[in-house]
């Protein structure tokens, strides 16, 4: 059965680089691997940047898949469940987007194409932490963004220090206490690990 696994953050948080380092471990052990990318841009440069890598990639442009362009996700998952019949499915949502709008728009289409619903993985750029839990409207979608998290990554922690990263650490366990969080970089590997085993593990009720 096909897993659907959101990968969701706001602007520059390294959505695209998560998931191709994910992605690609995933596929060396033979998992088939599916990405779902949602770029508002006129060019969906991120579809072209992860094609590059081999991974499978479709495309929904012209509006958030949150609403404007909720029916062309169920579409392009039955599509895929029903074609490629990819073990996992990647989400990667506009970083303007509300996770748990997503999810909810996604169960019904999700069950009829026998797609499981995975992890909310949520990332948190450590090197913004100050920006983005200072800004009144900024500070409101990250919140609502780190509520919906099954787990929070803390990103490009290799470019900030240890005490950088527990105050990080702090901010967004005040936000979301249940969520799991995970140290992440995509330059040293750190993290990618984890994310791979919870995608794999876990899955989460309709």
């Amino acid at each position: 059965m096909t897993k659907l696994v959101q990968i969701a953050g706001y602007l520059g948080s390294g959505k695209t680089t998560v998931i191709i380092a994910i992605g690609k471990g995933l596929s060396e052990t033979g998992v088939k691997v599916a990405i779902i990318v949602n770029d508002a841009g006129a060019i969906p440069v991120d579809g072209r940047v992860m094609q590059q890598y081999g991974l499978t990639v479709k495309d929904i442009g012209g509006g958030c898949i949150c609403c404007q362009v909720a029916g062309n996700l169920l579409k392009t998952l039955d599509v895929l469940a029903g074609g490629l019949k990819p073990d996992i499915i990647f989400v990667e949502p506009t970083g303007m987007a509300v996770p748990h709008s997503i999810r909810e728009n996604v169960k019904y289409g999700a069950a009829k194409a026998n797609i499981t619903i995975g992890p909310t993985i949520v990332l948190f750029d450590a090197t913004r932490r100050e920006k983005l839990l200072t800004y009144d409207t900024l500070k409101r979608l990250i919140t609502t963004q780190l509520s919906d998290a099954d787990i929070i990554a803390l990103s490009k922690v290799d470019l900030v220090s240890e005490g950088d990263i527990e105050r990080s650490r702090e901010a967004v366990r005040q936000i979301n206490p249940k969520a799991r969080v995970v140290k992440l970089s995509t330059r040293t590997g750190e993290g990618i690990p984890d994310l791979v085993h919870a995608i794999e593990e876990m899955t989460i009720p309709a």
